[in-house]
Protein backbone atom coordinates (compact mmCIF):
# COMPACT_ATOMS: atom_id res chain seq x y z
CA UNK A 1 0.00 0.00 0.00
CA UNK A 2 1.28 3.41 -0.92
CA UNK A 3 0.47 6.60 0.66
CA UNK A 4 1.37 9.87 -0.24
CA UNK A 5 3.74 12.15 1.87
CA UNK A 6 2.53 15.29 3.22
CA UNK A 7 5.01 17.45 0.78
CA UNK A 8 3.04 16.37 -1.87
CA UNK A 9 0.67 18.78 -1.53
CA UNK A 10 -0.36 22.48 -0.77
CA UNK A 11 -3.12 23.16 1.43
CA UNK A 12 -6.10 24.32 -0.34
CA UNK A 13 -9.45 26.50 0.64
CA UNK A 14 -13.02 26.45 -0.72
CA UNK A 15 -16.02 28.16 -0.27
CA UNK A 16 -18.52 25.21 0.65
CA UNK A 17 -21.97 25.15 -1.50
CA UNK A 18 -25.20 23.37 -1.24
CA UNK A 19 -25.87 22.08 -5.12
CA UNK A 20 -29.26 21.68 -5.57
CA UNK A 21 -29.74 17.84 -6.31
CA UNK A 22 -29.01 17.35 -2.63
CA UNK A 23 -32.32 19.27 -1.77
CA UNK A 24 -34.23 16.09 -1.59
CA UNK A 25 -32.51 15.37 1.85
CA UNK A 26 -34.24 18.08 4.18
CA UNK A 27 -31.00 18.31 6.34
CA UNK A 28 -29.55 20.21 3.13
CA UNK A 29 -31.98 22.77 3.64
CA UNK A 30 -32.56 25.35 6.23
CA UNK A 31 -35.81 24.65 6.95
CA UNK A 32 -35.04 20.63 7.56
CA UNK A 33 -31.88 21.55 9.13
CA UNK A 34 -33.45 23.91 11.99
CA UNK A 35 -36.19 21.31 12.36
CA UNK A 36 -33.71 18.71 12.91
CA UNK A 37 -31.64 20.97 16.28
CA UNK A 38 -29.28 22.73 13.78
CA UNK A 39 -29.01 26.49 13.20
CA UNK A 40 -29.12 26.22 9.50
CA UNK A 41 -28.67 23.87 6.09
CA UNK A 42 -26.06 21.21 6.23
CA UNK A 43 -23.30 21.18 3.34
CA UNK A 44 -23.68 17.40 2.06
CA UNK A 45 -21.31 14.97 2.93
CA UNK A 46 -19.75 14.06 -0.29
CA UNK A 47 -19.76 17.71 -1.21
CA UNK A 48 -17.56 18.05 1.53
CA UNK A 49 -15.62 15.12 0.60
CA UNK A 50 -15.51 16.21 -3.01
CA UNK A 51 -12.94 19.07 -1.70
CA UNK A 52 -11.03 16.69 0.26
CA UNK A 53 -10.83 15.13 -2.86
CA UNK A 54 -8.94 17.66 -4.53
CA UNK A 55 -5.72 16.69 -2.62
CA UNK A 56 -4.92 13.19 -3.79
CA UNK A 57 -6.34 13.62 -7.30
CA UNK A 58 -3.87 16.39 -7.40
CA UNK A 59 -0.75 14.79 -5.72
CA UNK A 60 -1.85 11.06 -7.86
CA UNK A 61 -3.49 12.17 -10.92
CA UNK A 62 -5.21 9.18 -13.04
CA UNK A 63 -3.50 6.59 -10.69
CA UNK A 64 -5.55 7.33 -7.49
CA UNK A 65 -9.00 7.62 -9.75
CA UNK A 66 -8.23 4.36 -11.11
CA UNK A 67 -7.25 2.12 -8.17
CA UNK A 68 -6.66 4.75 -4.90
CA UNK A 69 -8.73 4.31 -1.74
CA UNK A 70 -10.06 6.71 1.04
CA UNK A 71 -11.39 6.24 4.41
CA UNK A 72 -13.96 9.54 5.43
CA UNK A 73 -15.49 10.49 8.20
CA UNK A 74 -17.69 13.02 9.21
CA UNK A 75 -17.33 14.29 12.46
CA UNK A 76 -19.00 17.90 13.06
CA UNK A 77 -21.44 19.22 10.19
CA UNK A 78 -19.77 22.20 7.24
CA UNK A 79 -22.67 24.70 6.74
CA UNK A 80 -23.60 26.34 3.56
CA UNK A 81 -21.35 29.33 3.01
CA UNK A 82 -18.25 28.18 5.60
CA UNK A 83 -14.91 28.20 4.13
CA UNK A 84 -13.30 25.11 4.58
CA UNK A 85 -9.75 24.36 4.77
CA UNK A 86 -7.92 21.22 3.37
CA UNK A 87 -4.77 20.72 5.36
CA UNK A 88 -2.59 17.88 6.60
CA UNK A 89 -3.69 16.03 9.35
CA UNK A 90 -1.03 17.05 12.01
CA UNK A 91 -2.89 14.69 14.69
CA UNK A 92 -3.67 11.50 13.24
CA UNK A 93 -7.18 10.21 13.24
CA UNK A 94 -8.45 11.23 16.79
CA UNK A 95 -6.87 7.44 18.16
CA UNK A 96 -3.43 8.74 19.04
CA UNK A 97 -1.51 7.47 16.21
CA UNK A 98 -0.15 11.00 15.17
CA UNK A 99 0.77 14.36 16.55
CA UNK A 100 2.38 17.65 15.81
CA UNK A 101 5.63 16.70 15.02
CA UNK A 102 4.96 13.61 13.61
CA UNK A 103 2.17 13.96 11.01
CA UNK A 104 0.29 11.53 9.19
CA UNK A 105 1.46 10.99 5.55
CA UNK A 106 -1.81 10.06 3.61
CA UNK A 107 -4.24 11.72 6.01
CA UNK A 108 -5.90 15.32 5.06
CA UNK A 109 -8.61 17.08 7.64
CA UNK A 110 -11.26 19.51 6.26
CA UNK A 111 -11.23 22.53 8.85
CA UNK A 112 -13.63 25.55 9.35
CA UNK A 113 -12.17 28.66 11.39
CA UNK A 114 -10.00 25.85 12.69
CA UNK A 115 -12.30 23.53 13.95
CA UNK A 116 -11.65 19.81 12.53
CA UNK A 117 -14.94 18.83 10.58
CA UNK A 118 -14.08 15.95 8.49
CA UNK A 119 -10.64 13.63 8.91
CA UNK A 120 -9.55 11.50 5.87
CA UNK A 121 -7.17 8.77 5.10
CA UNK A 122 -6.03 8.49 1.35
CA UNK A 123 -4.14 5.37 -0.12
CA UNK A 124 -2.63 5.64 -3.50
CA UNK A 125 -4.10 2.00 -4.02
CA UNK A 126 -7.06 1.17 -2.32
CA UNK A 127 -7.74 -1.64 0.25
CA UNK A 128 -9.90 -4.53 -1.02
CA UNK A 129 -13.20 -4.24 1.31
CA UNK A 130 -14.86 -7.67 1.66
CA UNK A 131 -17.65 -8.92 0.01
CA UNK A 132 -20.52 -8.74 3.32
CA UNK A 133 -23.77 -10.23 3.24
CA UNK A 134 -27.12 -8.82 4.25
CA UNK A 135 -30.65 -7.81 3.33
CA UNK A 136 -30.16 -6.61 -0.93
CA UNK A 137 -31.49 -3.41 -2.05
CA UNK A 138 -32.99 -2.44 -5.63
CA UNK A 139 -30.30 -2.44 -7.85
CA UNK A 140 -29.57 1.23 -9.21
CA UNK A 141 -28.55 1.32 -13.32
CA UNK A 142 -28.00 4.78 -15.51
CA UNK A 143 -26.26 6.22 -18.22
CA UNK A 144 -23.53 8.25 -16.39
CA UNK A 145 -23.84 11.94 -18.00
CA UNK A 146 -21.65 15.01 -17.68
CA UNK A 147 -23.21 16.19 -14.16
CA UNK A 148 -21.37 12.87 -13.09
CA UNK A 149 -18.12 14.17 -14.12
CA UNK A 150 -18.38 18.10 -13.16
CA UNK A 151 -19.70 17.88 -9.61
CA UNK A 152 -17.04 18.97 -8.04
CA UNK A 153 -16.15 22.12 -10.44
CA UNK A 154 -20.01 22.54 -9.63
CA UNK A 155 -18.74 22.51 -5.71
CA UNK A 156 -16.13 24.58 -6.34
CA UNK A 157 -13.26 21.74 -6.54
CA UNK A 158 -11.15 23.40 -9.39
CA UNK A 159 -9.13 20.02 -10.41
CA UNK A 160 -8.93 19.95 -14.00
CA UNK A 161 -8.89 15.76 -14.05
CA UNK A 162 -12.15 14.86 -14.22
CA UNK A 163 -13.18 16.98 -17.43
CA UNK A 164 -9.49 16.21 -19.34
CA UNK A 165 -10.00 12.21 -19.22
CA UNK A 166 -14.10 12.68 -19.17
CA UNK A 167 -14.55 10.63 -16.01
CA UNK A 168 -16.57 10.40 -13.19
CA UNK A 169 -15.63 12.57 -10.10
CA UNK A 170 -14.81 10.42 -7.47
CA UNK A 171 -17.54 11.32 -5.36
CA UNK A 172 -19.92 9.21 -7.58
CA UNK A 173 -19.75 6.45 -5.21
CA UNK A 174 -20.58 7.82 -2.07
CA UNK A 175 -23.31 9.48 -3.90
CA UNK A 176 -24.85 6.30 -5.13
CA UNK A 177 -24.54 4.73 -1.69
CA UNK A 178 -26.22 7.90 -0.33
CA UNK A 179 -29.34 7.38 -3.12
CA UNK A 180 -29.66 3.60 -1.77
CA UNK A 181 -30.17 5.30 1.21
CA UNK A 182 -32.53 8.20 0.03
CA UNK A 183 -34.91 6.20 -2.23
CA UNK A 184 -34.93 2.64 -0.28
CA UNK A 185 -34.07 3.38 3.56
CA UNK A 186 -35.34 6.69 4.88
CA UNK A 187 -38.27 8.61 5.10
CA UNK A 188 -37.07 12.55 6.60
CA UNK A 189 -34.28 13.82 7.02
CA UNK A 190 -30.90 11.33 7.36
CA UNK A 191 -26.94 12.20 7.98
CA UNK A 192 -24.52 10.26 6.19
CA UNK A 193 -21.19 9.70 8.62
CA UNK A 194 -18.53 8.07 6.83
CA UNK A 195 -17.35 5.70 4.07
CA UNK A 196 -14.64 3.84 3.46
CA UNK A 197 -13.77 3.13 -0.43
CA UNK A 198 -11.58 1.22 -2.97
CA UNK A 199 -11.66 2.55 -6.88
CA UNK A 200 -11.09 -0.31 -9.12
CA UNK A 201 -11.32 1.40 -12.62
CA UNK A 202 -11.78 4.58 -14.25
CA UNK A 203 -15.97 5.44 -15.12
CA UNK A 204 -15.99 6.99 -18.84
CA UNK A 205 -19.34 9.42 -19.52
CA UNK A 206 -21.38 7.39 -21.75
CA UNK A 207 -20.91 4.20 -20.25
CA UNK A 208 -23.66 2.28 -18.03
CA UNK A 209 -23.51 2.21 -14.48
CA UNK A 210 -25.00 -0.53 -12.25
CA UNK A 211 -24.70 -0.53 -8.51
CA UNK A 212 -25.90 -3.04 -6.45
CA UNK A 213 -26.11 -2.47 -2.08
CA UNK A 214 -27.33 -5.19 0.70
CA UNK A 215 -27.69 -3.54 4.20
CA UNK A 216 -25.04 -5.44 6.22
CA UNK A 217 -25.61 -4.07 9.50
CA UNK A 218 -28.30 -1.83 11.23
CA UNK A 219 -27.84 -0.81 14.82
CA UNK A 220 -29.47 1.93 17.44
CA UNK A 221 -27.36 5.10 18.17
CA UNK A 222 -28.03 7.71 20.40
CA UNK A 223 -28.03 10.04 17.42
CA UNK A 224 -30.71 7.62 16.32
CA UNK A 225 -31.20 4.51 13.80
CA UNK A 226 -27.95 3.70 11.58
CA UNK A 227 -27.28 1.41 9.13
CA UNK A 228 -24.06 0.76 6.92
CA UNK A 229 -24.93 -0.72 3.54
CA UNK A 230 -21.71 -2.76 1.14
CA UNK A 231 -22.29 -0.96 -2.06
CA UNK A 232 -20.52 -2.63 -5.78
CA UNK A 233 -20.72 -0.36 -8.67
CA UNK A 234 -19.42 -1.59 -12.19
CA UNK A 235 -18.91 0.67 -15.48
CA UNK A 236 -19.98 -1.79 -18.90
CA UNK A 237 -19.92 -4.52 -16.94
CA UNK A 238 -16.25 -3.60 -15.25
CA UNK A 239 -15.88 -2.99 -11.58
CA UNK A 240 -15.08 0.37 -10.91
CA UNK A 241 -15.56 0.97 -6.55
CA UNK A 242 -16.81 -0.59 -3.82
CA UNK A 243 -18.31 1.51 -0.99
CA UNK A 244 -18.83 0.62 2.62
CA UNK A 245 -21.47 3.37 3.75
CA UNK A 246 -22.34 4.39 7.25
CA UNK A 247 -25.81 6.70 7.58
CA UNK A 248 -28.16 7.51 10.07
CA UNK A 249 -31.31 7.14 8.55
CA UNK A 250 -33.69 7.83 11.57
CA UNK A 251 -32.52 11.16 13.30
CA UNK A 252 -33.66 11.92 16.44
CA UNK A 253 -34.42 15.18 17.64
Amino acid sequence: MTIFEPAMFEPWSVIAANLPEHADNAIHTDDGARAAGFDGALVAGVTTYAYLTHVPATAWGRSWLSSGGADVRFLHPVMDGDRVDLVRDDDGDGDGDGDGEHPQPGRVVASVAGEVKVRARFTERGEELADRSGSPLEPIEFVLDASWSDYGFRAGDDCPLYADLGVAHPTSWPRLANRFCHEQLVDGAWIHVRSRIAHHGLARVGATIRATAVVADRFDSRAGERAVLDVRISSDGSPVASVEHEAIIDLRP
